[in-house]
């Protein structure tokens, strides 16, 4: 793998963002709003409730971590519809660059951008609302891994779809995760879910990640096998989802689909 082809990826998303203050923006603007959304409802939910449970670590915290992880997946998407939008696709294969240097493209322009979002989370959490991570301890980092793996994965697999069926399709990838999250269990624990949903669950890394971070605010130990089971599922995510773009890819390129791309249709 050619490293200079994969920092071009990186480099165009740079020289975009630096040429477009609209760009950029986003990036912080809408977890901005989200933290001090959920922020004002963690105090009030704390000011009303008799039971002396403190909200802010367990609900604002379940929030920071999901948008941190929709923000890795955003990250992939966006890079790749960029490409799209401008219809810059076929010109980056007609280049001597293999899918695996252009997805690490994605990737390291994904964990540019997600980081600035979950800087101005954190920020503006620590700062304004009392969340302090420093409760969690050192799971936080595995925690962090685990979203971010699973959210590339769900970044990869939705540039999948919209390879497949075409640039209108993206309306396809943007509610991916409002439809997984309430599997996930960010909000509450998995045995609130009925059984079948549980099962799903478990079938989802995120389910482990927001299931130890309740159980840290609890007093409860980590369970260290269980975010070792959730880190192996998104490491199987991965890979499922790099294979499954190489047959998606490989597959527009034998019928000819890639040549007809058009933002009007879904062929």
């Amino acid at each position: 793998m050619n490293f200079s082809r994969t920092g071009a990826i990186v480099l165009r998303q740079l020289y975009l963002m630096r040429g477009s203050p609209a760009r950029v923006l986003p990036l912080f603007a809408w977890v901005a709003i989200d933290i001090v959304l959920w922020g004002f409802i963690t105090k009030y939910l704390n000011r009303v409730t008799a039971s002396g449970f403190n909200f802010v670590p367990s609900l604002l915290g379940a929030v920071l971590l999901w948008d941190f992880s929709t923000r890795v997946m955003q990250g992939v998407t966006t890079t790749f519809f960029e490409d799209v939008w401008s219809r810059n696709f076929l010109n980056i294969f007609a280049a001597p660059l293999s899918i695996a240097e252009y997805l690490s493209g994605l990737v390291l322009s994904s964990i540019g951008t997600s980081a600035v979002g979950l800087v101005v989370m954190l920020a503006l959490a620590t700062t304004f609302f009392g969340l302090s991570f420093f409760g969690y301890g050192m799971a936080l980092i595995p925690f962090l891994l685990v979203l971010f793996l699973f959210g590339i994965a769900i970044g990869i697999a939705g540039t999948a779809l919209v390879l497949r069926f075409g640039p209108a399709a993206e309306w396809f990838v943007w509610p991916i995760p409002a439809l997984i999250s309430p599997f996930a269990g960010v909000f509450y624990p998995l045995a609130t879910l009925p059984r079948w949903m549980q099962y799903v669950a478990y079938l989802l890394p995120p389910s482990y990640v927001f299931e130890g971070m309740r159980g840290i605010v609890a007093g409860r130990a980590l369970q260290g096998s269980a975010l070792v089971a959730g880190g192996c599922l998104a490491v199987l995510y991965v890979l499922a989802a790099g294979w499954f773009f190489r047959r998606i890819y490989r597959h527009a390129v034998r019928t000819g689909l890639i040549a007809r791309y058009s933002a009007e249709s879904i062929s």
